[in-house]
């Protein structure tokens, strides 16, 4: 082997413990099939973000949620604020912008006020 294909070897084994380092069992059962660490990587990428197809779903329903986003029933300031958060926060996740005043707008109409 030459001493190039050595250092990749060793890279690719030092990635691989890194990735694996800090897992909880479960997920470390999953890593074990991987062969390289390009594998673990693909793979928690695919677990935890989804495919490109999937992570446009997730927006796509996500703006949907927001676009009609509305204050339910005996729902306290709080609730509907912490549900708003939560929305907006994975959206942010996901790559949607958005502008403070739309978010505020958005938030004074939705809590019953004008």
């Amino acid at each position: 082997m030459k001493d190039d294909e050595k250092r990749k070897v060793q890279d690719d084994k030092k990635a691989k413990n890194i990735l694996t380092f800090g897992l909880s069992f479960e997920d470390f059962f999953h890593t074990a099939r991987c062969k390289s660490a390009k594998e673990i990587w693909k793979m928690f990428e695919v677990t935890h973000e989804g495919t490109t197809y999937v992570t446009r779903a997730r927006k796509h329903t996500l703006v949907s949620k927001y676009e009609a986003f509305r204050m339910k029933n005996g729902e306290t300031i709080s609730e509907l604020q912490r549900r708003f958060t939560h929305i907006v926060n994975q959206l942010l996740g996901l790559g949607k912008t958005f502008e403070d005043d739309e978010l505020n707008i958005k938030m004074k109409k939705d809590d019953g006020t004008q």
